[in-house]
């Protein structure tokens, strides 16, 4: 018998409706930063274009048969490959990394083509056969997969980026059974080099916490020494890493740890954005008259520190607005993750979660003072139209999968 489902049914305006608000939210902000900016007062025009191509991008997307994602991976994954080794080669150099590429007037970052190829290879490969993510030549060539990219990423060198993959992989095992123990492993040296940053005593504590958790996953005596040797050494190599780093990424650090060590350094833009947020109050000073804004206080203000620009002008509501439109993005996602049946989709979501998770949870951070400022953008509102034309292409991948979630029941 056919059944009859209603547009609300095959279409997640839940998602749709949040993302809207938030490309238009993002525009508002680029127009009140760029408007009565000397040389950024056409990016708002460009920033238009790309929001209509990516909506486009959207419904095309989701109108596509299902099966198509699976087809496509292997050779998307290849292509981004391909061009993340070019970018090497003949890319162009912001900030210190070596990320972007020009096609005529059009720049676009290869790392960002390649998360979504990453994600649906990633995705396809751990979903065929009913592969067991624990076993070792599962893990290894999965682990292989998703390490290739952020090896070339690290060469660029792109810091934000690749903490993005790094998280995006974990979520992906994790979501396809990875057990407890070996996500905590892979984890716990990260915590203890991130806890290294504060000094020797934080990383002793954290060295502490990671012991008594190893008693609690009760492993041989083997195991818990081999874990705990290798969480010395990620604490005690924190010294060779930072001299590693290149200038900027240790004045990041060090701006981090204390912004007011170079207040108009490598701490300027971290504390002006917590200054336009903090001056808001409830309601905001209204668009396009904030005064940090307005005056240009914070360079480029309409990428990576958009949400100051909302937080000035629209105040507490504003702010509070783009979390609330966010969490019901990510709420909805995970329902998606657990409604779509088909491995494959569910990995491609919980994929996609953790990339917009994390790239929202650094922003949103660095914007507070409270995660360095890595060079991540904000989705859907940063200014950046290859970022908001893979964000929406992303989206459009999901609905589709809200489409046709029913079609492996």
């Amino acid at each position: 018998m056919r059944v009859n489902y209603s547009l609300q049914d095959k279409f997640d305006f839940l998602i749709f409706i949040p993302l809207l608000l938030l490309v238009v939210l993002g525009l508002l902000g680029i127009y009140s930063s760029t408007i009565n900016h000397p040389t950024a007062n056409g990016n708002f025009e460009r920033q238009f274009i790309w929001a209509i191509v990516s909506f486009m991008t959207i419904f095309i997307i989701y109108s596509l048969p299902s099966q198509i994602f699976k087809n496509i991976s292997m050779p998307a994954y290849a292509i981004s490959i391909f061009l993340l080794i070019l970018v090497l080669a003949v890319g162009k150099t912001v900030y210190g990394s070596k990320s972007w590429m020009n096609f005529g007037f059009v720049g676009f970052q290869p790392s960002e083509f390649a998360k979504i190829g990453t994600i649906l290879f990633l995705a396809k490969w751990m979903s065929e056969e009913n592969r067991d993510i624990n076993d070792p030549k599962t893990f290894m060539i999965s682990i292989s997969i998703g390490l290739l990219p952020v090896l070339l990423i690290m060469l660029e060198p792109d810091t934000g980026t690749t903490m993005v993959f790094m998280i995006i992989i974990l979520f992906m095992f994790f979501w396809k059974g990875l057990s407890l123990f070996e996500i905590f492993v892979v984890i716990s040296p990260a915590v203890v080099l991130f806890a290294s940053l504060f000094g020797k005593v934080t990383m002793f504590i954290s060295l502490i916490i990671i012991l008594l958790l190893l008693v609690i996953f009760k492993k041989n005596i083997f195991t818990n020494i081999s874990v705990m040797v290798m969480n010395l050494g990620a604490g005690f190599v924190f010294d060779i890493v930072y001299k590693i780093l290149k200038p900027h990424q240790q004045k990041r650090i060090d701006a981090f740890l204390d912004p007011m060590a170079d207040p108009l350094g490598a701490g300027y833009n971290a504390l002006q954005a917590k200054v336009a947020i903090g001056s808001g109050g409830f309601w905001g000073k209204g668009f396009m008259h904030g005064n940090q804004t307005q005056l240009r206080f914070i360079p480029k203000q309409w990428t990576d520190f958009i949400y100051c620009v909302i937080g000035e002008e629209f105040g507490l509501f504003g702010s509070v607005l783009v979390l609330i439109l966010f969490m019901l993005i990510f709420v909805r996602l995970l329902n998606l993750s657990k409604q779509t049946n088909d491995s494959f989709g569910s990995l491609v979501t919980i994929g996609a979660f953790a990339m917009f998770f994390t790239h929202f949870a650094i922003n949103i951070g660095m914007n507070l003072g409270i995660t360095p400022v890595v060079g991540i953008p904000l989705p859907f509102m940063s200014y950046g139209g290859s970022s908001l034309l893979v964000n929406s292409a992303m989206m459009g991948v999901l609905l589709n999968f809200y489409r046709n979630r029913r079609l492996y029941d």
